[in-house]
């Protein structure tokens, strides 16, 4: 079997069992921060295990594409040297939330082991974790297998988590013994050992536990499964052979590289070290940058520029000098498009992407060779140990690859001090994951969350912003309470017409009025399957069961619709404008305004900024219809739909379409028409991090009142100027032209002023022990003209003769002295200049024959110029 075909068959195995097929996640975890990465294909279900939210399904199956390159699970510096490790691979998986439990898992994962992919059962055994007798058992009486092929082990081995905290529980492991031919080739090998003879092909999770911040683990809502296959690694097993780097998913782009490289997969250990590198790497790189990721230097593009460099500079050692990786990484895409099929419109930002990091790095690697060659090999003996700050400043900063440093280094006969090398990526690693990891979301209650489990609310507020309904939970001093009385409170409610914060959109604000109290609503969250309002309850008391009179807040909501539906259309003028690379990669929607992120590797320039916001405008005044509707996902996405950038989506979706521009999965709030928008403004646009740009915004009555404010302020330019509102730039460039002009002039006249001040104090000189003392005093310089001043002197004086140039200037006394070369043997300007410093209360120093100093005390100038004679 193909390994494309394993992939469909495993779906449509847990289709016909009555899972949901889940189409994979982004590689950017969705409002957790617990991860950099998805890291394994449980990620997009953590809320469903945790039961903050609910999905129409209890069943899911999924393929999870997967990148491990950061935090507890990193496999970089192992990819490429062993036949099973990988930063990019795609992750199998069956899920029960809830559901079915050990029993069915484990006949599930069994019987399509044996059954549908025909692997040999008398060469399987398994693992449980040592006090799991339940899975013991049904391995034993249910599957039949005998007792020796059931193994105990300990946490370490068969207790999974995802991370330091989150869903938890005993796994058990399915193994297959390869046999002799495979691995160590020890006749004593068993399956303790760690050759790949013995092979995990796959973990069932049986999630029962949350693990929170202080380590204590938490049973969960109700047992669920969580399964994850490698399908690299089965696809080596069915395909018999002993690498997953020699299975048709990843050697087809071995063998491109290869060609590229002008050599054989096969030919050297070396070389194949360095191809495996490059298609594994080339596999992370592409997924990354689809899903967002740009290489920077901190966070989750630190990761990346780390993949790609590493990459890069295998291909180095394999002899490719002119620009490659670019097309290893395009040949990827058409390569995985069939299944992942997002790779395909970013086909052309990921070969740009790569280009431009690819181009940039030679130019690093040119750099860091001269830092190398200058700063350590010219200067450390042979045998010396080079600092652990020297190798993080060449990595860290340069981004010059240490494999590579090694090499150069011990050639010379140097050592590395990789343990402090070790000491400051770990401090940078912290720092990327914190930079990396961005929260989002919340901070919701574990009583929001429990009674989010329990009470389900009804949206009705995109046609409704009035309602009167039912008060189902009262949340104070974050407990649960059948009443309250003033103060700072939630509720839930049956249904209601506040939005809960979503898709970018803040919730909403309004009033609910009780038969005894009335509420004023700050915000609008959700949490599992309630929405809950917060605010003040002003007086009086309110009762589980009370009625609740609901107001959204009429003139902030339709704000919010205008900055809603304008983030769409500025999202389509993107595309149209700078190219269809352009994703969504954030947004923040409120009454006051939008802020939309978006990925781009350049500043945007005032013209296409200027293109762009006419884009919008014109859609705004072509007064298009806007439509809500509602589909299965797969319809949706074939009609055209665009899924955002790191949001979830159940199987039936919501449909925004704005008729001929746009079609964007979204459940928050919209215009009807793009004319009731009225006009949009764009405020700024900037970079939030690395290859990541922010356009803000402002729509509505807020547009129109910032253009009649700038229309004045035009107005009253003209009119100062004299000229017409056409006429205000010309006229502002041509007095800055007189401007410079002018600034021209006066620093001719300074440095003319400068020149004739130094020539007349050389024919006022004092001489002293035969050196002829220049000293020039004017309170109006700055340092860069007594500079000038002590050179134009130093020069017509040429020999035995020191000159001191001095000035009270802004409040601070300066000081530059100038010695003549021949006599810096008897005079030091540093130690001249310094002594003068310390009786104005600072300091100064520098070369033999040019210093300069500071003071605080202007009153004791004379003083100090004494003091200098003296010296002298």
């Amino acid at each position: 079997m193909k390994g494309s075909e394993i992939r469909a068959a495993f779906l449509k195995y847990f289709e016909d069992k009555g899972h949901t097929t889940v189409a994979s996640s982004s590689l950017i975890p969705h409002n957790d921060n617990t991860l950099l990465f998805a890291n394994a294909g449980m990620n997009q279900f953590k809320d469903i295990f945790l039961g903050k939210i609910a999905r129409p399904y209890n069943r899911a199956t999924s393929c999870q594409k997967v990148v491990r390159a950061g935090g507890k699970h990193n496999d970089l510096e192992n990819v490429g040297r062993t036949s099973r490790h990988h930063t990019f691979f795609e992750m199998l998986g069956n899920f029960s939330f809830g559901d079915y439990f050990k029993k069915d898992a484990i006949s599930y994962g069994w019987n399509f082991l044996t059954q549908v992919l025909r692997l040999p059962a008398d060469k399987m055994f398994v693992t449980v974790y040592r006090d799991d007798d339940e899975a013991f058992n049904l391995w034993r009486n249910t599957v039949g297998l005998p007792e020796d092929k059931i193994y105990r082990r300990g946490e370490k081995d068969n207790f999974w988590q995802m991370g330091d905290t989150g869903p938890c529980g005993p796994c058990s492991e399915i193994y297959i013994d390869q046999g002799p031919g495979t691995g160590c080739g020890k006749p004593d090998c068993n399956p303790d050992c760690e050759c790949d003879r013995h092979l995990e092909l796959w973990n069932l999770v049986f999630m029962q536990y949350n693990r929170d911040e202080n380590g204590k683990l938490h049973t969960l809502p109700a047992p669920s499964i969580d399964t994850g296959m490698g399908l690299e690694r089965v696809t080596s097993v069915v395909q018999q052979v002993h690498s997953n780097y020699d299975t048709d998913l990843i050697l087809p782009i071995i063998d491109y590289a290869a060609k590229l490289a002008g050599t054989e997969y096969g030919e050297d250990n070396a070389g194949d070290v360095s191809l495996r590198v490059l298609a594994d790497h080339a596999r992370s790189a592409a997924f990354l940058i689809a899903d967002g990721v740009l290489p920077s230097n901190d966070g989750k593009g630190y990761v990346l520029r780390r993949i790609m460099r590493r990459a890069m500079r295998h291909g180095s050692m394999l002899g490719m000098e002119s620009i490659f990786f670019n097309k290893i990484c395009t040949f990827v895409v058409d390569f995985m498009k069939d299944h992942y099929v997002e790779l395909t419109d970013k086909r052309a930002f990921i070969e740009k992407t790569a280009l431009t990091e690819e181009e940039m790095f030679s130019r690093t690697l040119n750099a860091g060779l001269k830092i190398i060659q200058e700063d350590i090999l010219e200067k450390l003996p042979e045998k010396s140990q080079v600092s652990g700050e020297m190798i993080f400043k060449l990595y860290d900063t340069h981004g010059f690859p240490v494999d590579l440093f090694r090499d150069i280094t011990e050639d010379a006969g140097l050592t590395l001090d990789m343990e402090g090398f070790d000491k400051l990526m770990a401090r940078q690693q912290e720092r990327a994951k914190k930079a990396g990891l961005g929260g989002g979301g919340r901070d919701v209650s574990d009583t929001a969350i429990n009674l989010g489990s329990i009470h389900k609310s009804e949206f009705i507020g995109y046609e409704e912003l009035k309602y009167t309904g039912k008060v189902l939970a009262i949340i104070a001093d974050g407990e649960e309470r059948k009443n309250a009385g003033a103060g700072k409170i939630e509720i839930i409610t049956d249904k209601t017409p506040f939005y809960p914060e979503g898709g970018g959109q803040i919730g909403d604000s309004g009033s609910v009025l009780f038969p005894d109290a009335l509420m004023v609503i700050e915000t609008t969250y959700r949490a599992g399957d309630a929405i809950i309002h917060r605010g003040d309850l002003t007086g009086g008391k309110i009762n589980v069961g009370d009625s609740a009179e609901m107001t959204v807040n009429a003139d902030k909501r339709r704000d919010a619709e205008k900055n809603h539906t304008a983030t769409h259309l500025l999202h389509k003028a993107l595309r149209q404008s700078l190219g269809e690379h352009i994703h969504q990669a954030g947004s923040q929607v409120s009454p006051d305004g939008l802020r939309f992120d978006f990925n781009n590797l350049g500043q945007i320039t005032q013209e296409k900024l200027k293109e762009i916001n006419e884009l919008v405008n014109n859609m705004i005044a072509s007064g298009n219809p806007v439509s809500k509707t509602y589909k299965s996902r797969e319809v949706a996405v074939k009609e055209g739909a665009v899924a955002l950038f790191g949001e979830k989506y159940g199987d039936t979706v919501r449909v925004v379409e704005v008729k001929g521009v746009s079609q964007e999965l979204c459940g928050g709030c919209h215009v009807n028409n793009t004319s009731e928008i009225c006009a949009f403004v764009i405020l700024s646009e900037g970079s939030v991090a690395a290859g990541i740009r922010r356009i803000e915004a402002i729509t509505g009555r807020a547009a129109l009142l910032y253009l009649i404010s700038k229309n004045s302020a035009l107005d009253k330019l003209s009119r100062d100027l004299k000229a017409t509102a056409e006429e205000v730039a010309e006229k502002i460039a041509e007095l800055q032209l007189q401007i410079k002009e002018r600034d021209r002039i006066l620093k001719d006249y300074k440095e003319k002023e400068t020149a004739y001040k130094a020539l007349e104090a050389v024919k006022t000189a004092k001489i002293i022990n035969g050196v002829r003392i220049v000293t020039i005093k004017d309170n109006n310089a700055d340092n860069a003209l007594l500079r000038n001043m002590a050179d134009i002197a130093a020069g017509e004086i040429r020999e035995r003769g020191i000159v001191i140039t001095v000035s009270a200037f802004d409040g601070k006394v300066s000081f530059v002295c100038r010695v003549t070369p021949d006599i810096t043997g008897r005079y030091k300007a540093g130690a001249l200049i310094k002594e003068a410093a310390r009786i104005t209360g600072g300091t100064g120093g520098g070369r033999d024959d040019m210093a300069q100093a500071g003071g605080k005390d202007a009153g004791k100038i004379d003083e100090a110029l004494e003091k200098l004679y003296s010296l002298i």
